[in-house]
Parts: structure tokens; sequence; C-alpha cells
């Protein structure tokens, strides 16, 4: 079946091609008034500080404008600084001050670099601490990376960091855990999905199902339907089950039940499911005092607390906690988290077709 093409994506195609033809028409005044000795000389100056002035792992930017300021504030700090690069910076930077016209290409050249990369520069990215997950109980853990690969040295999974700016799908969606598989620690196979419902049997056959709790279970079964009845659902967050506090160590702590990432602003909202029977029930209270029986509800309470404490404060995990009240109704359970699962970009992306065709096409 044929995909008709993005009219965004083919906007942005003939701005950077405009950019192009102007880069180009200056290059010959650019040339003879400096000492720059060719185009790939001039391009490589200019695109080689970047690596150093913008954070590609963390910066996100929404404008060409944007993205200038930042490389230019950044080049001008490097400038004024005793830095390893000050001289090299300065040398370069007087280079362009010679020639109006370098200048002008300068700054083309930066909105062009913008564009190009449009795709990796305007998407929010996890943190490289947060860049994997580990899930599941203390014997049947699995790993979910961004940029999987096997360190034959090491003998274990790592991100391969450089390529995680660059990775298509959302992160932390359906589509992300088919396109990297889960990994398990110390095992150079990944295990890989052909499709969303290999996963989702996966997910709830045997990540949840490990865990025993009917109420887990309920909830997985919702979100099984939730994803397939979506028009898109490799854009769906995952429900991320039993993610672990302590990573991929062997013996951790806690575990939360659910997890969802918002993919467009990363951000966490854990879900814990709390039956009394399990997260409060006192048992072998026979003969104990009132007081002794209230230290032991006080230090049942206290280890919970901390928890979610401990979960926010090192991973940035909220977490909501449904009692034996909220768990006699999984469907509302469900609504709190629907709509985690259809997350919207708090940041408008740029419409390139609609700047491009303002005036030619009537509304």
């Amino acid at each position: 079946m044929h995909t008709p093409a993005d009219p965004n994506k083919a906007a942005r195609s003939r701005r950077i091609a405009e950019l192009k033809v102007q880069l180009r028409s200056l290059l010959p005044e650019v040339l003879a008034q400096t000492d720059f000795a060719s185009e790939a000389s001039l391009n490589a100056t200019i695109g080689g500080w970047a690596k150093n002035l913008i954070d590609l792992h963390h910066d996100v930017f929404h404008s060409s404008e944007q993205y200038a300021a930042r490389y230019m504030q950044n080049l001008k700090e490097g400038i004024v600084s005793s830095g390893p690069n000050a001289k090299i910076y300065r040398r370069n930077y007087d280079r362009f001050r010679v020639s109006p016209a370098a200048q002008r290409y300068f700054t083309l050249f930066l909105h062009r670099s913008f564009l190009n990369h449009f795709d990796e520069l305007s998407k929010t990215r996890p943190h490289l601490d947060d860049s994997e997950v580990w899930i599941g109980q203390n014997n049947s853990n699995y790993g979910l990376l961004i940029t999987p690969r096997w360190n034959e040295a090491t003998g274990a999974w790592e991100n391969d960091r450089s390529e995680i700016r660059h990775f298509r799908p959302l992160y932390w969606t359906i589509g992300h855990i088919l396109t990297t598989g889960l990994v398990v620690d110390h095992d150079p196979d990944p295990i890989r999905f052909a499709s969303v419902d290999a996963y989702l049997a996966f997910f709830k056959n045997t990540l949840v199902r490990a865990s025993g709790s009917p109420h887990e279970q309920a909830i997985a079964q919702r979100y099984v339907t939730f994803v397939r009845a979506s028009s898109n659902p490799l854009n769906v967050p995952l429900l991320i089950p039993e993610i672990r506090y302590g990573g991929r160590a062997a013996q951790h702590k806690y575990r939360l039940d659910f997890c969802i990432v918002d993919p467009l602003t990363m951000k966490k909202v854990g879900y814990e499911l709390s039956p009394w029977s399990t997260h409060g029930y006192l048992s072998k209270i026979g003969g104990l005092s009132g007081a002794e029986i209230n230290a032991m509800a006080k230090d049942n309470f206290e280890r919970e607390m901390a928890r979610h404490k401990d979960f926010f404060k090192a991973r940035d995990i909220y977490a909501l906690i449904y009692t034996d009240r909220d768990l006699a109704d999984p469907d509302k359970i469900f609504d709190d988290m629907r709509a985690r699962l259809t997350p919207v970009d708090p940041t408008a992306p740029i419409d390139f077709a609609l700047v491009d065709n303002f005036f030619t096409t009537p509304f």
C-alpha cells in the first residue's frame, strides 16, 4: 500500500533546498573575502563546533532561531572563557567577522542544520541516566533500552548513547519495544516481538502474570484492549509493569506495579495497587498488646511510604496509590491511566506546510 507523502516533511525539504541555493549563491563572495579554502572547510568549521556547543543528548529546540541563538550564546561563552577551545573559537570567529557575506552564510548554515536534524533536535529525549528501564521479578527480570548493544568486553547490555537522539519511534511506546525488544542481563540474545499482538501476549501472560496479582491482570487486560483498539498502536505509551527501583541489580528493595512515561515530555507516573491483604494486613497478633500491634502497623506503613518517596527522589516517579475501595472498580483505575496513554505535546510542533501555504490555501 502506497503511503502518502507527509506535507509537513515536504515543506521542510523545500525550505532546506531554498537555504542550500542561498548558501551556494553566497559561497563565491565568502571565499573571496575570507581565507577559507573551500565550501567543505567552511561548512566543517561551522558544523564541527556543534558537538561542543550543543548538548545533543538533552537540549530540545522548537525553531531554527532558538537553535542558532543557543549555538551563538555558547560560542560566545567559549570564546571569552579560558577553556581548551577558546583560542580556536576566537581565531575562527575572527575569520567570519571580516566578511558580511560570511556572517550571513554562518547564520543560514545554522538554520539549515536545524532543519536537517529537525526530528532529532525537536524531540524531548530521556536523560542519559533514564535511558534504560529494568522490570520484573528477582529471577525473571528484563531490560528495555533505547539503543541496546551487547558489550562483549563486559558481557552486559548497554545503550549506544550516541544514537539515542536518532531513535525514530517515540520513546517508551509500543513502537519502541517492537524496535528494540527486551534484553536479559548477561545474555546476548534479545527477546524480539514480531507484532503488536506478540508483545501484548508477552506483556499479559509473562510480565504481568508472574506477579500473581489479579488486580494487575485486570488492568493488563484493559490495556491490551485499549492498544488493539487504537488507530496508531505504535504510538501508545507502554504500561510498564513491575518497574525495579534497583535497576538491573539482582537484589533490590522495591518494585512499582505499573508506570507510564509520557513520550513527549518524559514525565513519569507510577501506579501502585495496594490491597490491604498484601500491603497492610497484620498476621500472628494473638497475645500482642495494642501498643505492639500499632508498632507493627506503623512499620508496615513506614516501609510502604518509604518506597514511594524513594521512587520519587531517585527515579522522579510520582506514584498514585489505589486501595481496596479503588480496586473494586478496575475500569475507574484504567480511566486514570487512559489520559496518560493519549499524550498531547504541550509545545505545538512547527507546521511548515501551513506557513508555506498560508495565503494560497483557502480556509
